[in-house]
């Protein structure tokens, strides 16, 4: 475990400030979107589950205001489903961005020691192309891995809602 943290510590010295701040913008986003697995595998079927049966317990279902219940039910649980995807995917959307501001700062910092010492020293040279890369790849590799769990949420909400849907019939 010790060597496992010194590993990511160095990962994160050599590329720099903006991979704790991409560190900090991917940990949000997972934990948003635990919380969403969560929800949908747990909590949304119980809710579901009271929708249904009080829909059941309906003496009619095909009036104006039956169907305008109905819809208000199937809102509401739109609603619960989308509830933090929107800032999720914005997270997500936002980790290549702050890699490529670590890209930016790390050539920066070579153009820095270049300028300063020449290009006769690549050891100073390399520290500033670790900077430039590792945030880019990093805010990559976690935009990637969002936008797979985020996309598999987004269907995964689609089906409950339509599995809703169906267990609300409009007529006896």
């Amino acid at each position: 475990m010790i060597q496992w943290w010194s590993w990511i510590n160095q990962f994160m010295e050599r590329g720099g400030p903006l991979l704790w701040v991409l560190a900090a913008v991917v940990l949000l986003t997972w934990i948003l979107m635990l919380e969403r697995v969560l929800f949908q595998w747990r909590r949304f079927p119980l809710q579901s589950q009271q929708w249904q049966q009080q829909w059941q317990q309906r003496a009619e279902r095909t009036s104006w205001f039956a169907l305008m219940q109905r819809e208000g039910i199937l809102g509401r649980a739109e609603r619960s489903l989308q509830r933090s995807m929107a800032l999720s995917k914005l997270l997500i959307t936002v980790c290549p961005m702050i890699g490529l501001v670590g890209t930016v700062t790390g050539m920066i910092t070579v153009f820095d020691v270049m300028a300063a010492q020449g290009t006769g020293n690549p050891k100073l040279m390399s520290a500033g192309i670790a900077m430039a890369t590792l945030p880019t790849m990093a805010g990559m590799v976690a935009a990637l891995a969002g936008l797979f769990v985020h996309s598999r949420l987004a269907k995964r909400s689609d089906r409950l809602l339509h599995h809703l849907a169906n267990n609300l019939p409009r007529e006896d």
